[in-house]
């Protein structure tokens, strides 16, 4: 896929990174499958993987954590 964001670059299969925010909460996600742009590092998520960190991340903010930061895992 070319990059939407440089549209210089094409993505590749690696991890990220990902922080996700919420009233205050803030919670890390690291080594999380993505497409990677070649040129400018700009991510891209699948929607499964994205629903997925949206769902963990809502369900700790829930719980009071205030800040989480935790590898990713293979469903």
């Amino acid at each position: 896929m070319k990059c939407v964001i440089c549209k210089q670059g094409a993505t590749r299969p690696g991890t990220a990174t990902e922080i996700l925010e919420r009233n205050g909460a803030v919670v890390v996600f690291r080594n999380v499958p993505a497409d990677v742009c070649d040129v400018c590092g700009e991510t891209y998520l699948d929607a499964d993987t994205a629903s997925r960190l949206q769902k963990e991340a809502e369900e700790l903010i829930a719980t009071g954590s205030r800040l989480d930061v935790r590898d990713y895992r293979a469903a």
